[in-house]
């Protein structure tokens, strides 16, 4: 009885951290699978047919590194990848290893997906330092806590879409007619969130649905960008009803937003590396402590701006996160 309440907890759990997740305003493909990254955010969407399917917090690249914006696709996987390290990052090390082989040690986790074109040395992997999950400070690549990089690895198709966007808001409206709002910090400096649109929708969507907002409210949450939802049209305390839905704010709409026609994806084959493959991405391997051989984690670790957990069952009973509103 008390694995059956555990189990009825958990699920509970998971369902409830992913229906508070906000959602961005971007559309995936109406058919097959598309990965959406969004920088600032630090999270990874995954939709089926135009549904969201899934939401894992990632660690993106540093403001020096970043990982880089617009369309890719998913390439090959590699299951207990080797860690062939770069010359650049050889230098940085200063410990004559050149490579990493499978194991807790491995910077790459469990696994290692291909993303875009391979010159541009991306991919979606785990990491041997948990804790350093969510963030912003990979050298490019998007990190994900080991048992959601398998969970990944596994759903995943080679050849899917992955879009990497970046959006500093989110509009969103509950099951409860309820708009929720969050901001998020500018990592990139990339200046691009445009407010005006934002406010156009918020007044529209508020119009439509004869609701009145506090400007003064929506000023505050645009200058903190703290990464928590706000709701703009209930009391205090008001706990969001999910699953979110996002409001396509970036055109000034009211309207929600939209899956985009797609033609079918092609039919392709999961490529699969064969198991230890020789993996040469810049990836970060934090220090081992000769005297305890436990993995310590710089303490430059950027905090994340957007704090909603992982969906994972796993790392929600392993490490759970407190939800913020």
């Amino acid at each position: 009885m008390k694995k059956f309440s555990f189990g009825v907890f958990a699920f509970w759990l998971s369902t409830t951290v992913f229906a508070n997740t906000p959602i961005p305003d971007f559309p995936p493909v109406s058919s097959g699978q598309h990965v959406v990254i969004n920088i600032p955010q630090q999270r990874l969407f995954l939709y089926t047919d135009g549904k969201l399917t899934k939401v894992y917090p990632v660690t993106v690249g540093k403001p020096s590194t970043q990982t880089n914006l617009g369309e890719h696709k998913i390439g090959p996987k590699a299951f207990n990848p080797t860690w062939h390290i770069p010359k650049s990052i050889q230098k940085e090390r200063k410990d004559g290893l050149k490579t990493i082989p499978p194991g807790p040690n491995n910077p790459l986790g469990p696994v290692f997906v291909r993303m875009g074109d391979p010159k541009l040395g991306l991919g979606i992997h785990g990491t041997n330092a948990p804790s350093s999950v969510p963030g912003i400070r990979s050298h490019g690549c998007v990190r994900m806590k080991s048992p959601d990089a398998l969970e990944f690895a596994k759903t995943i198709n080679s050849g899917s879409p992955a879009s990497v966007i970046y959006h500093m808001a989110a509009l969103n409206v509950d099951a409860n007619d309820n708009l929720w709002l969050a901001a998020y910090r500018d990592p990139y400096n990339q200046k691009n969130l445009d407010t005006e649109a934002l406010r156009k929708s918020i007044d529209a969507w508020a119009k439509a649905h004869g609701k009145d907002i506090n400007s003064k409210r929506v000023d505050a949450i645009l200058k903190n960008r703290s990464g928590h939802i706000n709701c703009l049209t209930c009391a205090k305390g008001v706990k969001i009803k999910g699953p979110l839905k996002s409001i396509a704010w970036t055109t000034g709409s009211d309207l929600l937003t939209q899956p985009k026609a797609a033609p079918p994806p092609e039919p392709t084959q999961d490529e699969i590396l064969p198991s230890g493959a020789e993996i040469e991405v810049d990836a970060e391997a934090p220090a081992i402590t000769p005297n305890t051989g436990k993995t310590v984690v710089p303490t430059n670790v950027d905090k994340p701006t957007a704090i909603s957990p992982s969906t994972s069952q796993y790392q929600l009973l392993q490490e759970p996160t407190d939800t913020l509103f």
